[in-house]
C-alpha cells in the first residue's frame, strides 16, 4: 500500500486502541502516595526526562537531517516540559531539585524505545503511537485537575503541553509518510507501534492492580 494508505490504517489501528485505554479506570500510572495533583506530576517529571532522553539519544544516531530536526524540537519541548512542571510543584510546595525522578531506573517503555535500531521504528514507536498516548493521558489528567480545583496545572496541560505533544505525534506522521514507503518499513512501524501501545497497557494495568491510581499525565 502506498504511505498514504499505511499511516492512515496505522492511525486507526492506534485510535481503536486508545479508545479501549481511554475510560478513566483503565489508564493507570506508576505513583506513590495519596492520588492528588502534586503526586500525579512526580509521575509526569520522570515521563519528562524519559521523553526528552530518548529523543536525545535517538537524535545523535541518526543522519537524517528532517529526523535531527524533529527529534530537536521534541527534546526541547520535553525538557520545557519538565521544567514547567518542576516549577509547578515548587508553587505547590515540593521542591523537585530534591526528588530523582529516574531513582528506580528507566521503565520498560523507554528500555523498549532504546532497542529500536531503525529510523522508521523509532518515529512509529515514539513520535507517532506514544505522543498520541500521551495526548489522550493529558486530556485525562486536565479533567482530574479542573475536577480537583487546580485551574493552574490544568491550564499549564492545557495551554502548552497537551498541544506541544500533539505537534511531536504530527511530526511523527509527516516522517512517517516519507519513511513508511516499502512493505518491510511498513511491517516494522506496525511491530513497533503495536509493541508500544501493549507495553503501555501492560504498565498501566500493572499500577491499577497494585495501587489503583489513575489520570496522570504522560506516558
Amino acid at each position: 500500500m502506498t504511505a498514504q494508505e499505511f499511516v492512515a490504517q496505522l492511525d486507526g489501528e492506534n485510535q481503536r486502541r486508545l479508545g479501549l485505554l481511554a475510560p478513566a479506570d483503565t489508564l493507570k500510572p506508576e505513583v506513590e502516595g495519596d492520588l492528588n495533583v502534586l503526586n500525579l506530576l512526580k509521575v509526569a517529571l520522570r515521563n519528562e526526562i524519559e521523553a526528552t532522553e530518548i529523543a536525545a539519544r535517538w537524535l545523535v544516531t541518526t543522519d537524517d537531517v528532517d529526523v535531527k530536526l524533529a527529534l530537536a524540537r521534541q527534546v526541547g519541548d520535553e525538557a520545557k516540559h519538565y521544567r514547567m512542571i518542576a516549577e509547578r510543584l515548587r508553587a505547590l510546595g515540593f521542591a523537585a531539585t530534591s526528588f530523582d525522578p529516574l531513582a528506580k531506573g528507566y521503565g520498560p517503555l523507554f528500555q523498549y524505545l532504546d532497542t529500536l535500531k531503525t529510523t522508521v521504528e523509532r518515529v512509529a514507536a515514539g513520535q507517532f503511537t506514544r505522543e498520541a498516548i500521551a495526548v489522550v493521558k493529558n486530556r485525562q489528567f486536565i479533567e482530574f485537575c479542573d475536577h480537583a480545583g487546580d485551574r493552574e496545572t490544568a491550564a499549564m496541560y492545557r495551554d502548552v503541553i497537551e498541544p506541544d505533544e500533539r505537534y511531536h505525534h504530527e511530526l511523527g506522521r509527516t516522517l512517517l509518510l516519507r519513511l513508511a514507503t516499502t512493505a518491510e518499513a511498513q511491517a516494522a512501524a506496525t511491530r513497533a507501534a503495536r509493541r508500544t501501545l501493549e507495553l503501555a497497557d501492560e504498565l498501566q494495568k500493572k499500577a491499577l492492580a497494585t495501587a489503583g491510581i489513575h489520570h496522570a499525565p504522560g506516558c
